[in-house]
């Protein structure tokens, strides 16, 4: 494709507040697993600048090294200027999008369904029915997933439980454990209507924004009201908490406001849950944090929190760096991805030497999906609360 100039419509100041100091290189996983100063934050951030400041045209490197970004933000708990990488790294694949340059049809078409959540349900069976009998391709490295998903029914109106698209179809067990550890609480939860599924974080990922915003103000009005929006998927809710940045109005900014991690929700609760015997065994479990739960919503202190009178818990070394899943990361980057997971396999490998029986908790379907693609047992850390309950 021949290279034109392409306006990337960034705020100059944000891009300006990088001061190439290379601090973020250590926490950035696709520079640590190339070595190439163009895939870190900061060689990105150069890139950008030369296009917007300097009238760079926009060459298939420049593409490739921002489509290779796993938009973890694991940069910006360690930028001591406060750079919103985030946020620059998607108003420039907004851009990439709009000139055409990435995110071709098919991909799309992919991105769409995600809005029609019955399909979603049927492709999850129809994969489902493929891996029983052998039809499924190892190469794309999914878990065995679920024939069969139990049915959700609302228990009260006191907090909302957002369900989502993929992690509706593929974890729903993990949204019933939600249901019976806030019943054990004594608080009744209610299920979204109508739209209240996609929430649009691969959209704003790709540079998909009219589509984010579209599924956006859907979700909105599948919850009205002024009750807490619980979510239990860590990618999810930190897409839900910028609803005020992706649709831009006071009224979104207020929907923003009332979204709770799950875990964050679990706090208040927890003098109300049933206190685990003194005899009960508690399981050994390596706590994996979603870039987006500790980088992002900056929450993973409160699973540790939740997590502890029910289990013996195991940390991992590499300060919260990137699994390598990344939303459809995996599947769009599979080498990197795997280079990168590659890095936290041998953390958990590490962790797990003091309980070899121990098993990984994660509160991202993303992040579980690619670990558990290895063989790894891998749960939500909700699931290990409502099995304590029971004893």
């Amino acid at each position: 494709m021949s290279e034109r100039p392409i306006r990337l419509g960034l705020v100059d100041d944000e891009l300006a507040t990088c001061v190439s100091c290379g601090l973020c290189l250590p926490h950035c996983p696709t520079f640590r697993a190339t070595g190439e100063e163009a895939a870190s934050p900061r060689g990105r951030i150069a890139a950008m600048r030369a296009v917007q400041w300097e009238g760079a045209p926009v060459d298939d490197g420049f593409v490739e090294f921002m489509s290779s970004c796993v938009q973890c933000r694991g940069c910006e708990p360690a930028c001591p200027s406060g750079v919103p990488f985030g946020r620059l790294m998607e108003g420039t694949r907004r851009a990439l999008v709009d000139a055409g340059r990435t995110v071709p049809w098919w991909q799309r078409l992919g991105y769409r369904a995600l809005g029609h959540h019955r399909l979603v349900l049927a492709g999850s069976r129809l994969a489902a029915l493929g891996q029983r009998v052998g039809l499924m391709p190892a190469r794309l490295g999914l878990p065995p997933l679920p024939l069969r998903v139990p049915r959700l029914r609302a228990t009260g109106t006191a907090a909302w439980l957002f369900t989502g698209c993929v992690m509706d179809a593929w974890q729903r067990d993990v949204h019933a454990s939600v249901l019976r550890v806030a019943a054990a609480a004594g608080v009744g939860m209610a299920l979204p209507g109508a739209g209240g599924d996609c929430c649009g974080a691969l959209h704003v990922h790709a540079g998909l924004h009219d589509d984010a915003r579209r599924l956006a103000e859907r979700v909105m009005r599948s919850m009205p009201g002024t009750a807490p929006v619980v979510v239990d998927s860590a990618g999810c809710g930190a897409a839900l908490k910028d609803y005020g940045h992706v649709v831009g109005t006071p009224e979104a900014a207020a929907f923003a406001a009332r979204v709770l991690d799950v875990h964050e929700w679990l706090v208040d609760l927890m003098d109300r849950l049933p206190v685990p015997s003194a005899t009960m065994v508690r399981p050994s479990v390596v706590v994996q944090d979603p870039c987006h739960l500790r980088h992002v919503q900056r929450a993973h202190a409160a699973v540790r929190t939740v997590l502890a009178p029910y289990a013996r818990l195991l940390e991992l070394d590499d300060d919260g760096l990137c699994c390598g899943a990344g939303g459809a990361y995996s599947a769009l980057q599979p080498e990197l991805a795997g280079d990168i997971r590659e890095r936290k396999l041998a953390a958990i490998a590490r962790a797990r030497s003091a309980a070899p029986d121990a098993v990984v908790v994660s509160a991202n379907p993303g992040c579980s999906v690619h670990l558990a693609a290895t063989g790894l047992t891998v749960r939500h850390p909700v699931q290990i609360i409502a099995e304590g309950l029971d004893g």
